[in-house]
């Protein structure tokens, strides 16, 4: 872990997952998180089974782990403490809240004008749907993503992790980052507004861009592209099989090695894009005969992977050398994704 942050005090109020795992991130670059928990807890403390053993030796579902690692934890009543509150406000450089908007400022009366405040919402501080509750599904089911996630002919699905959550959690710690980085340089004390609404729409990325150019809605695909072809699922021999080329030359490639044929117009991606069924079809009949791990020396350099199980991930050759798992006080936990290197 890393002590980027050493020395910048972090009061985390918020709970279930984006405000957590902000809160989590910070700690891990090195600053010191101190969470405070009603006294009943983290709702999230009682979303199993799966249940294990905390930092502090108590039984809590394993969803609590995923997002509260090295942090102090303080049991209080917010609305019958205020004076242990404003201690802790004052010692704090940075408050991850996600209350409803306004809450903040009712409980202190006003807000502290010399720390950063990141509040995370449902829908933002402004807007209709300012007031409304924001739990991830819903989030998922508004903001269009299921509506292009799940097999063509089946229902819409969600992702299979609360995916707004977590990508809010990134874009709220990259906002603490960039406002600690302004207050350093012109004093400025900076009140973050991040909902899991603008991240969901931000994070549409291509197929947000593809609907404004083109002024179609796009369509649930299963495990294929809509703007790459072959990049989907194929089944093999053992189990499922990805195939993600994202270029000609990969393309030319990858019909060296199957055999199939090199048809001149499918040497493009547009070209492929517009035979689309032909060309899954012939690569079904080539990955149906050989083993993921076959499949894997066949096609070594070109980009492909067998789908793996979450057991399979965490165990994965890449996993260990990267130390993919954490463990503080006998409890194992997913690590922090980010490495600092040292400067040659």
């Amino acid at each position: 872990m890393s002590g980027i942050l050493e020395g910048i005090n972090v009061l985390d109020l918020s709970r279930i997952l984006a405000g957590p795992y902000t809160a989590q991130m910070l700690s891990d670059l090195g600053a010191n998180v101190t969470k405070i928990e009603a006294p009943w807890g983290d709702d999230t403390r009682g979303w199993g089974p799966p249940f294990a053993t905390d930092f502090d030796g108590e039984r809590v579902a394993a969803y609590f782990l995923c997002c509260n690692r090295g942090k102090s934890i303080l049991q209080m009543n917010l609305k019958d403490e205020k004076e242990r509150l404003m201690e802790l406000i004052q010692w704090a450089d940075v408050i991850v809240e996600n209350f409803k908007p306004g809450t903040l400022e009712r409980l202190l009366g006003e807000l502290p004008k010399d720390v950063i405040i990141c509040s995370i919402s449902g829908y933002g501080a402004t807007g209709p749907r300012r007031d409304e509750p924001g739990y991830d599904l819903a989030l998922q089911a508004r903001s269009g993503i299921m509506s292009i996630t799940g097999e063509a002919e089946g229902s819409p699905v969600k992702v299979g992790v609360a995916w707004i959550d977590i990508i809010t959690g990134l874009y709220a710690g990259n906002a603490i980052l960039a406002a600690l980085l302004d207050k350093e340089r012109t004093g400025r004390i900076r009140h973050i507004d991040v909902s899991l609404w603008d991240c969901a729409i931000a994070s549409l990325a291509n197929q947000a861009q593809n609907v404004l150019a083109s002024g179609i809605n796009p369509s649930r695909m299963g495990s294929a592209h809509p703007n790459l072809v072959p990049y989907r699922a194929f089944e093999a021999k053992d189990g499922w099989f990805v195939v993600a080329i994202g270029s000609d030359a990969q393309w030319a490639k990858f019909c060296s090695i199957s055999g199939i044929s090199a048809r001149e117009e499918w040497s493009t991606n547009a070209g492929r894009i517009a035979n689309r069924e032909t060309i899954e079809t012939l690569i079904q009949e080539w990955v149906e005969h050989s083993t993921r791990n076959e499949l894997e020396i066949l096609l070594e350099g070109i980009p492909c992977a067998p789908i793996n199980t979450v057991s399979e991930a965490l165990a994965d050759a890449q996993s260990v050398a990267r130390n993919a798992l954490f463990e503080q006080d006998g409890v194992t936990t997913l690590a922090s994704p980010l490495r600092f290197m040292q400067s040659q």
